[in-house]
């Protein structure tokens, strides 16, 4: 039965590669055809990057693609995520704090998704005229067709559903997650460079007279610890294996970074390409990321888990600089939107909100205050300079701009503003939604991956 399945989904496969030639041009454009005016857009999303796991923060590991980039782009040295992964993915397609919606870590066996009402930046660019693609990770939902990238506003997609697949056999447990325009594909090959050779292959077969929008989640360096021995045997003299392997994903993301890059520059488009790179969350704990000099890891309401790497870069739009004020992945949303010329109205209300002036002007953060983590019970707000971090009964409350790695809990001192960051979380936690699938994040008892996740 299992060889017949397999047999199956080779044809599949085979019939998806040839649906992928709907996105090659009919016949070569003309050298004279002129690219679309709107500028391309690619977002780079690194999957449990460490903050001090980039060069240009100081790491032993080699990341000399995204140096390059970030010193010739804009460095955002106070950009916020979600502490997991779901949660960051849901912010950034929706420009809207996930606790409105109730979404936090889809698991595989978890039967419900992103909500269909919400509207997707997916949704806005292809309404602006775009050519939408995702290439890489989805982690928003996969055990109802609705939930589907082909159903939220991407033409294309290639890649996985869930998280933590394994990087070589691209299967989640006993279940096969690999696909292309959501049909099962079984490919040979490491995940971050099959990744990388796809989205050079959408560019290089692109129209370039119409704008594309090209989301890369990379599934690395996410666990489980896998790298190409080529990569590993660069950091032989790193002792402990696990970040031994995981310097060795994380270069090897950084040169899939720049072969997707090259591409851009192969076809002309490198100049009218915005890209964005960031990181869904901090590293996790004890899996050999370094989030120095932050504390806290990945799943913690800490720095360290919710401050990332990231910035933008834009030739001729955005001169080089470093923005160290309070921003967030909801912002990614509005801004994006207004610059590919698309429309902002839509029936529930952005959390985020545009910032471009302060990448090219250098202006002041648009937020008086980010919600940094949302739920009943526990909560994370940054107001100001004020963060305050609540978990049942336990409340603590630091001043970042003089104690960024939160060593100092001055929540006993400082009483007023403990309390009016406290009106704060009262105030967002009457809008929070219940988590769906609450207390269904542990697998069920009896359950059985399927042979395929999403089919």
């Amino acid at each position: 039965m299992l060889r017949i399945r397999m047999i199956r989904l080779i044809s599949l496969s085979c019939i998806a590669v040839v649906l992928a030639a709907r996105w090659a041009p009919q016949e070569e454009p003309p050298e004279e055809a002129l690219a679309s005016p709107k500028p391309n857009i690619v977002i780079f999303l690194a999957d449990d990057l460490g903050w001090k796991d980039v060069g240009y923060h100081g790491s032993e590991i080699k990341t000399p693609k995204l140096d390059a980039l970030a010193a010739a782009g804009v460095r955002l040295e106070q950009f916020y995520v979600q502490s997991i992964c779901t949660p960051t993915r849901a912010a950034l397609m929706t420009g809207r704090y996930p606790f409105r919606y109730g979404l936090r870590t889809i698991t595989p066996w978890i039967p419900f998704g992103l909500p269909t009402e919400e509207r997707t930046l997916a949704d806005a660019l292809k309404e602006a005229g775009y050519r939408t693609a995702i290439v890489g990770k989805w982690h928003l939902g996969h055990n109802d067709p609705k939930y589907l990238p082909t159903r939220r506003g991407f033409d294309h997609q290639y890649g996985c559903y869930c998280g933590a697949i394994d990087h070589n056999t691209h299967m989640r447990g006993k279940g096969l997650d690999w696909h292309r325009d959501d049909k099962a594909l079984i490919e040979k090959g490491y995940a971050g460079q099959l990744i990388a050779n796809e989205a050079s292959r959408l560019i290089e077969e692109h129209d370039t007279a119409t704008p594309l929008f090209l989301y890369v989640a990379f599934t690395a360096p996410h666990l489980p610890l896998q790298a190409p021995d080529n990569y590993i045997a660069q950091y032989a003299a790193i002792k402990n294996k696990s970040r031994r392997t995981y310097a060795a994903m994380v270069t090897c993301m950084d040169d899939s970074v720049g072969q997707i890059m090259d591409s851009l520059e192969s076809r002309g488009m490198r100049e009218n390409t915005l890209v964005v790179f960031s990181s869904d969350n901090g590293g996790a704990k004890n899996c050999g990321s370094n989030n120095n000099p932050y504390r806290g890891h990945k799943t913690s309401d800490y720095e360290g888990a919710l401050r990332v790497p990231a910035f933008f870069h834009w030739p001729g739009h955005l001169d080089p600089a470093v923005v160290d004020v309070p921003l967030h992945i909801i912002d990614l949303f509005p801004t994006l939107v207004t610059v590919a010329g698309g429309s902002l109205e839509q029936p529930l209300d952005l959390d985020g909100v545009d910032i471009w002036k302060s990448l090219a002007e250098g202006e002041p953060s648009p937020h008086d205050e980010l919600v940094l983590y949302m739920s009943r019970g526990r909560a994370a707000i940054r107001r100001g300079d004020w963060k305050i971090l609540k978990e049942g009964g336990k409340v603590e409350l630091y001043n970042l701009a003089e104690d960024p790695r939160e060593q100092s809990d001055l929540s006993k001192r400082r009483k007023p503003m403990l309390q009016q960051l406290l009106k704060r979380i009262a105030f967002y936690e009457k809008d929070s939604v219940p988590t769906l699938g609450a207390g269904a994040q542990s697998r069920p008892e009896g359950h059985e991956a399927p042979e395929v996740w999403g089919e």
